[in-house]
């Protein structure tokens, strides 16, 4: 069997709405909102407990105008929210990582878009499409339902794209509008979903080169799990025409051994360990998730340092959260050689790349 064609991170982009909202605006919002009343007692603690004490997250960006606009929890008022801002940040993280990667619309021969937070028909590569310009035969590709772990698997059809030989660039799009999937009820786990994510989109231009004169971001190796018997674990179900996030105590735990089983397997094949990798892109989902992988790898706390800043400034971006981490680790100028990229989510699933950076 030939070997498979190198794949390069050649630019990356990200993209928020404007308006960043803190934890205790947000608190106050939903104290003055008419939900409020709707809710039990326990659900008030609920939600003072995770918007008061440290939970890792700070602030969040959401495509609202105001938090009230949050509290309009409707299958219409959702779905419009999820058309007017999904294709504009898609297209914005886009356009940035054109940018970055010194290419034009006219060089993209293929787009891949993923999220879980609405659904559009035809979907949102129709829309991307048409806002950055791309080429009328460029293929566009819309994967929905992977959860937050939906960047690894968007990478990997990337990636065969490019080692098929049908075109040579690749755009990566992943774009969660988090307020567009809003529910609210008195179940804990619903409760703190509506108190983790924010929106935003991360884009990444995947080419079989290297851009010339800049670092280069190579992908390696990777594989992946899945675990359909803890499916209940995380996932979305349809109630009242409206997603309702379903989030379990399971999670931070069934987190930390995926991502320590698909680590394992990686560095093995590579012949490396845990202390080799100068940088770790990892998917946070939230402190206790951060926590839980790092006591199950035995990692020092400052290896998951760009995670924990971009949960602290954004929240959960969901799929679009390890741009952003990547970005960030690249801003800092980690050291070269060998790098972790890994997501985890609804499935319940894991994915890890093995990437090697060098100058």
């Amino acid at each position: 069997m030939a070997a498979p064609s190198s794949m390069y991170f050649r630019g990356v982009g990200t993209a928020t709405p404007p308006a960043r909202y803190t934890k205790a605006e947000c608190l106050d919002a939903f104290e003055q909102s008419d939900w409020y009343g709707r809710l039990d007692a326990r659900a008030h603690f609920v939600a003072r407990t995770v918007l008061q004490r440290d939970n890792g997250i700070e602030a969040r960006r959401l495509a609202v105008g105001s938090l009230a606009e949050v509290f309009t929890i409707d299958p219409n008022t959702l779905s419009q929210r999820f058309l007017a801002h999904a294709p504009a940040l898609a297209a914005d993280a886009g356009q940035r990582a054109l940018a970055d990667a010194g290419l034009t619309p006219g060089d993209i021969g293929a787009v891949v878009i993923s999220t879980c937070t609405g659904y559009l028909r035809p979907g949102l590569s129709g829309h991307v499409i048409e806002r950055l310009g791309l080429r009328r035969d460029v293929q566009g590709f819309d994967l929905v339902g992977q959860g937050c772990a939906a960047a690894l698997p968007n990478f990997s059809l990337g990636r065969a794209l490019l080692g098929s030989g049908a075109c040579e660039h690749v755009l990566s799009i992943c774009v969660e509008v988090s307020s567009a999937a809003m529910y609210l009820d008195n179940d804990p786990g619903v409760l703190i979903s509506a108190c983790l994510f924010g929106d935003g989109a991360g884009a990444a231009v995947l080419s079989r080169q290297a851009r010339p004169g800049a670092r280069r971001i190579e992908w390696v190796d990777s594989t992946t799990r899945t675990d359909p018997g803890q499916r209940k674990a995380l996932m979305f179900e349809q109630r009242d025409g409206m997603l309702r996030n379903i989030l379990t105590r399971a999670v931070p735990g069934l987190a930390a051994q995926a991502a320590h089983e698909v680590l394992d397997t990686v560095l093995g094949r590579a012949g490396l360990q845990t202390t080799d990798l100068r940088a770790w892109i990892l998917h946070a989902g939230g402190r206790d998730v951060l926590l839980a992988v790092e006591r199950e790898v035995g990692l020092d706390p400052q290896a998951l340092r760009h995670s924990a800043a971009m949960l602290r400034e954004y929240g959960n971006l969901s799929s679009a959260f390890v741009y952003f981490v990547l970005q960030a680790a690249l801003a800092d100028d980690v050291a070269d050689g060998w790098w972790w990229l890994s997501s985890f989510g609804a499935g319940f699933s894991c994915h890890g790349a093995l990437l090697r950076v060098s100058r």
